[in-house]
């Protein structure tokens, strides 16, 4: 028997080991990236910041509007792909977008005819949604640069801070607005909302995503199985604005109680409520008030790739939105033409047009009161 002599031997396993950790692939490094993503118009520099957990998922999210620029989740092969609708460049965002992936304030969702009154006073906001006002006005907290933190921790975390002065968009109260990114290890997304302010005012915070679990946009999302944990959906008028009726969804075409293809019913229009959203662009809401731990309020699935997404949260209602108003115009990432309900919108938060309808859950912000909200999107296949 040849001898192998200690050198010789040390040799073997060091290439044994090389070759071994050659093929093996390595562990992604969570943790947070800043790098620079264009500049404004008026020369103000705007950054994207990119985060990562162990298991691979990405989050690219610039402080121009906090918008979520791409977000990647595994297949049920384990291939992480884009799964949320956005443009290659901040020329893009500029040029205008359907609010993707960004931060909606001060007021997500419609205040009827861009008026409502607190005590005796009586407030005017933009009219630019078929007379009413939408998403916090001409420059909402889309359009806007946020002071952008990076937190130290166990998971990345960025977080995004904006003032806004007394009677911007035409809000009473200068408010300190918050929203916090953290990219858990179980690949979920927690976001969380908070905000102060110096005089009474309406505050209701939301992200709008547009996700397509499939492409991120290439194809539609009619085959998406959707459930949506509410009892009830907020029925509108030909403007969009809840009448105040608060409606069962059981054996209605708002029926996602189970698991159902957003195909499936989308152009009933024996529904006149189809009719006005041109498919789906409703409120459903949940039997409980304002939670301060999230519960599950939907969730969406993709068979073909496998993705399953999860939605958590603290807020009493979620309005899904089918990408009704898409039309090819907008040219997104990768020079992808978005078509009509190539993506689709879970927006967590209160009802729209609360502050007139006393009914509803407030949106009231009091000086010395804290607004908080936490909403989680939770990955996996299936």
């Amino acid at each position: 028997m040849k001898k192998i002599y200690p050198f010789a031997l040390l040799l073997v396993i060091a290439a044994v080991c090389f070759l071994s950790c050659k093929n093996t692939p390595s562990q992604p490094k969570a943790g947070i990236e800043k790098a620079s993503y264009s500049m404004l118009p008026d020369g103000r520099p705007v950054d994207i910041y990119t985060l990562r957990n162990e298991k691979g998922m990405t989050l690219r999210i610039t402080n121009y509007g906090g918008t979520i620029v791409s977000w990647t989740a595994p297949d049920r092969n384990g291939v992480y792909q884009d799964v949320v609708l956005g443009c290659d460049s901040l020329s893009g965002y500029l040029k205008g977008t359907p609010y993707f992936g960004a931060i909606i304030g001060r007021y997500g969702n419609r205040i009827a005819k861009g008026k409502f009154t607190l005590g005796t006073t009586t407030y005017t906001l933009a009219t630019n949604n078929i007379g009413n006002h939408l998403h916090g006005g001409i420059q909402g907290f889309d359009k806007v640069l946020w002071e952008a933190i990076e937190l130290q921790g166990d998971n990345p975390t960025l977080q995004l801070r904006y003032f806004s002065r007394d009677m911007e968009e035409g809000y009473p109260g200068g408010m300190q607005a918050e929203v916090t990114y953290t990219l858990l290890k179980n690949n979920t997304l927690s976001i969380h909302y908070s905000a102060t302010t110096d005089k009474p005012t309406v505050v209701n915070l939301t992200n709008h995503a547009y996700f397509n679990l499939a492409d991120a946009g290439k194809s539609d999302i009619l085959g998406h199985e959707l459930m949506l944990n509410t009892p009830m959906f907020l029925p509108v008028d030909s403007t969009l604005i809840p009448t105040g009726e608060l409606r069962p969804v059981k054996g209605t075409v708002f029926d996602f109680s189970q698991p159902t293809k957003i195909g499936l019913r989308i152009n009933d229009s024996s529904d006149i409520q189809i009719k006005y959203g041109l498919g789906y662009d409703h409120c459903w809401i949940t039997a409980k008030s304002n939670s301060r731990t999230p519960e599950n309020i939907a969730s969406l699935y993709d068979a073909a790739s496998g993705r399953f997404m999860e939605v958590f949260t603290t807020e009493p209602a979620v309005q899904f939105y089918s990408g009704n108003f898409l039309d090819g115009t907008v040219i997104g990432k990768g020079g992808t033409p978005y078509q009509h309900r190539t993506g689709l919108c879970l927006e967590t938060q209160h009802y729209p047009d609360s502050p007139n309808h006393p009914a509803f859950p407030s949106t009231l912000l009091n000086p010395g009161e804290k607004y908080e909200s936490t909403t989680e999107y939770r990955f996996s296949v299936k």
